[in-house]
């Protein structure tokens, strides 16, 4: 799976679970550019992720993302 259709992917699974069609996502969309992106969002959102792309995140990388980048990143290692 290449970059592009992570992030692509991502964008439907945020887009699902926000349910906003609306929504369009790239690397450095942040949580306060999405409504309703609050702490207890973000939780279901990566749940929904780790389901979608059958991986799992350490809490680390959880708190640590800063953008829809990292979190594309951090899938992309997992996929290798």
């Amino acid at each position: 799976m290449t970059r592009e259709e992570v992030l692509e992917k991502v964008n439907a699974v945020i887009q699902d679970v926000f349910d906003d069609d609306s929504i369009r996502v790239s690397d450095e969309t942040v949580a306060s550019d999405v409504d309703g992106w609050d702490s207890l969002m973000h939780i279901t959102l990566i749940g929904t992720i780790e389901d979608e792309f059958d991986i799992k995140f350490a809490m680390k990388d959880v708190v640590g993302m800063k953008n829809v980048g990292q979190m594309v990143d951090l899938i992309m290692e997992q996929l290798d």
